[in-house]
C-alpha cells in the first residue's frame, strides 16, 4: 500500500517541485500560462472526455450530485465556525468550498486510479468550476450577472461535450486523439503552475492558513461520507469522491480574491498553506482508500 501511495503522490509533487524550482530562478509568466491552460487545453480535455462514447455520462449523475453537496455543504458546515471566530465570511468560506479539483485533483485521481478515473475527475472538476464561477463569485459580488460570469470556454466545452455524448454522436478517432493530446497538456501544466505559485506563500497569516488546512479537508470528508452511504456509488467513484472531498483550496481562490480586493494576502495564506498541508492529508486519505479496496 505504501508503494501505491508513493507512486500516486510522487509524480504530483515532483512536477510541482519542478515548477517551484524553475520559478525560484526564473520569472515565468504564470498568469499567461494559466490563461492559455484555462482557455484552450482544459476545455479540450473536458470536451474530449465528455464527448467520448466510452464514458456513459448518465452513470456519473450521482457523483455530480455528491460533488455539489461537498462543495456547497462545506460553506454551510463551516459557517458557524467562521462566525464564532469572527472571520470575514467572504475571505474564509470560498477557499474552504472551492477546492483544487483542477491543478491537483485531475492529476492525482489519474495517477492514483488510472485513466478509468478521468471521466469522474472531469465531472467533479466541472461541478466545482461551475459552482465557483456562479455561486462563488456571487458571494464576493452579488451584483454581477451569473450568465455573464459563465461565458467561459470551459462552460461551452462542457455543454458541447454533453450534447455530443448524450446525443449519441460518434466522433472520429483521429479527432478524439487530437483533442486528447491537446487536453493532455493541461495536467502537467496545472501542476507546474501550482509549484510556481507555492513560492508566493505568505506566512504573516499562518494561523488562519493552518485553520484552513484542517477545516477544508475535514468539512469535505464529513460531507462525503453520508453521500457515499445514500447514493450507492460504484467503487471507483467512491474512491474519487473521497479524494475530491479532501482536496485543498483551489489556487484560483487567490486570483479571484486579488481581482475583487477581498483580503488577497489572507486568502493566499489559506490557499497555499492548505496545499502544503495536503502533503500530510493526501497520504492518509489515499491509504484509507487503498485499504478499503474500492478499486
Amino acid at each position: 500500500m505504501i508503494a501505491q501511495i508513493l507512486s500516486t503522490l510522487l509524480p504530483v509533487f515532483l512536477i510541482a517541485g519542478c515548477g517551484a524550482l524553475y520559478g525560484r530562478y526564473r520569472t515565468p509568466d504564470i498568469q499567461g500560462l494559466n490563461v492559455l491552460n484555462m482557455e484552450l487545453f482544459v476545455p479540450m480535455l473536458v470536451f474530449s472526455v465528455l464527448a467520448d462514447q466510452k464514458a456513459p455520462l448518465q452513470d456519473y449523475a450521482h457523483l455530480a450530485l455528491a460533488g455539489t453537496v461537498v462543495v456547497l455543504g462545506s460553506g454551510i458546515v463551516l459557517y458557524p465556525l467562521a462566525k464564532a471566530l469572527k472571520l470575514n465570511l467572504k475571505t474564509f468560506l470560498p477557499p474552504m468550498m472551492f477546492n483544487n479539483s483542477g491543478n491537483m485533483g485531475i492529476p492525482l485521481l489519474v495517477f492514483a486510479f488510472g485513466d478509468a478515473a478521468l471521466p469522474a475527475a472531469i465531472v467533479l472538476f466541472i461541478v466545482e468550476m461551475l459552482l465557483h464561477f456562479s455561486i462563488g463569485l456571487h458571494m464576493l459580488d452579488p451584483h454581477t450577472s451569473i450568465l455573464k460570469r459563465l461565458r467561459l470556454p470551459i462552460v461551452f466545452a462542457s455543454i458541447a461535450g454533453l450534447t455530443v455524448n448524450l446525443g449519441g454522436v460518434a466522433l472520429p478517432d483521429w479527432l478524439l486523439e487530437t483533442l486528447n493530446m491537446l487536453g493532455g497538456v493541461c495536467i502537467p501544466l496545472m501542476l507546474f503552475a501550482l509549484g510556481v505559485r507555492m513560492l508566493e506563500i505568505d506566512f504573516s497569516d499562518w494561523k488562519l492558513g493552518m485553520l484552513g488546512a484542517i477545516a477544508c479537508p475535514a468539512s469535505g470528508l464529513i460531507l462525503a461520507w453520508p453521500m457515499i452511504e445514500l447514493l450507492e456509488l460504484p467503487g471507483l467513484q467512491v474512491a474519487c469522491l473521497w479524494v475530491f472531498a479532501a482536496l485543498p483550496p483551489a489556487v484560483l481562490n487567490y486570483m479571484v480574491a486579488e481581482q475583487y480586493q477581498q483580503e488577497p494576502h489572507k486568502v493566499a495564506s489559506l490557499v497555499l498553506l492548505s496545499n502544503l498541508g495536503s502533503l500530510v492529508v493526501m497520504p492518509i486519505v489515499l491509504g484509507l482508500v487503498f485499504a478499503e479496496g474500492y478499486i
